[in-house]
């Protein structure tokens, strides 16, 4: 059975990583089974994918957030969810009498955490606030009176509560002062201001080192240069060259030494994780997270088409958040970085849309979020399939945690 698993990050006040909410879906799900037989194979979704894929894979240490339906509820599914580690969302459709009720305090009794998804207030939902833990609101999905009213009720009753689509920096800031404990949303990836914003020294130096390694052929003598200008690169570059990964007999000691020791698609390839993970010190670690899943599971898509796109496409997706990175127009940032026009055309929406980098970015984009009719339809028109995708993205996950839990020492 195959299966797809993606996820969306949660974060407290502070902007950092509480959570993930997983998102689950089996192609099978398509064929014609009966009410039963569908009801079985998601369950077996759900159990296969945490207990094969691994909860330490999907979302490390933090929170699993996984949408529960009244039969999952009804049935107990969350038994196969670690304790403590587990939010159980209650969909909006689900209707609050005796048997869900009841169910939701038994879940509570045995660890799990509730919450209530697209929350909206009606007097029939009041039961449900007496078993919830967090409550999840839209944060365009009523005025914000309205809004500040239920925060501060269900917050006096002792419930956590959660702002969903928050999508600019503007409604993060807006949801924090008006009381929300979380955020969920793309607010982390979207630029903070976007004009005359003067970027600062080491950003400035990241981009023009990341600039020289763009230009088609590569001056080593300009890299050296910008490389031993910043010490921490420095030590970043000899530390990977250095690694087990290559086994050298003699340790490499000098910046020249490591830079003729690398091919130039490798040197290119370094330096932009190494300058793009420092540019983004001041930024939510997510936001560099998902810039090197992003980078990896293009890849991985383009090397299932055989196409020679891999580099591309690994840049592509490691370049789309560059405007988060720096708070400037992504257009004028890729030119100033000298991006190849092909990938600058793509991630500023002027490529066409048939054409196959353009395309693996629509499959990129849509898979995270989980829009999984529209993820068969692309995956089918590149020839790819299901099953391909969701092990792609699970070892893209793998990939980049260990990247940035190693600093740049793992090789791309």
């Amino acid at each position: 059975m195959d299966v797809l698993v993606a996820r969306q990050a949660i974060f407290d006040r502070d902007r950092r990583v509480h959570g993930y909410e997983l998102l689950f879906r089996s192609s099978a799900e398509h064929n014609a089974f009966d009410g039963t037989d569908g009801t079985l194979a998601t369950k077996q979704v759900l159990a296969n994918s945490l207990l094969v894929i691994g909860m330490d894979n999907l979302v490390g240490r933090k929170k699993a957030f996984v949408n529960f339906g009244r039969g999952p509820l009804l049935q107990g599914w969350h038994a196969s969810l670690p304790k403590g580690t587990t939010v159980i969302e209650l969909l909006e459709n689900v209707e609050p009498d005796a048997e869900v009720l009841e169910a939701c305090r038994k879940l509570r009794q045995q660890g799990y955490r509730l919450a209530l998804d697209d929350f909206v207030f009606r007097p029939e939902y009041e039961a449900l606030l007496d078993v919830a833990d967090l409550i999840k609101i839209e944060v365009n999905g009523a005025t914000r009176a309205e809004q500040q009213k239920l925060v501060r009720y269900c917050q006096s009753r002792g419930m956590d509560m959660l702002a969903e689509k928050v999508e600019t920096p503007e409604e993060f800031e807006w949801a924090r002062q008006a009381g929300y404990n979380y955020f969920q949303g793309y607010f982390f990836a979207r630029p903070a201001v976007m004009r005359a914003r003067q970027i600062p020294a080491q950003k400035l130096h990241c981009l023009r080192l990341l600039q020289e390694a763009q230009r088609p052929e590569l001056d080593f003598d300009r890299l050296e240069k910008l490389i031993l200008a910043d010490v921490s690169l420095s030590y970043q570059l000899l530390r990977y060259v250095n690694s087990a990964l290559f086994g050298l007999r003699n340790q490499i000691r000098s910046i020249p030494q490591a830079l003729m020791f690398f091919g130039e698609n490798e040197l290119r390839k370094w330096i932009a994780l190494a300058t793009l993970t420092r540019a983004a010190d001041d930024k939510p670690g997510e936001l560099i997270l998902h810039s090197l899943v992003r980078a990896r599971f293009c890849e991985a898509v383009a090397r299932l088409l055989h196409l020679g796109l891999e580099e591309s496409a690994f840049l592509m997706g490691l370049f789309s958040l560059l405007d988060a990175l720096v708070d400037r127009p992504l257009e004028d940032t890729l030119a100033e970085v000298n991006v190849a026009p092909e990938i600058t055309a793509v991630l500023t929406g002027k490529a066409p849309a048939a054409t196959p980098l353009a395309r693996i970015y629509a499959l990129a984009r849509t898979y995270e979020v989980g829009d999984w009719d529209q993820v068969e339809t692309l995956a089918c028109g590149l020839g790819a399939r299901a099953e391909q995708l969701g092990d792609a993205y699970c070892q893209a996950l793998h990939w980049a945690g260990e990247v940035l839990e190693q600093g740049t020492s793992q090789r791309p």
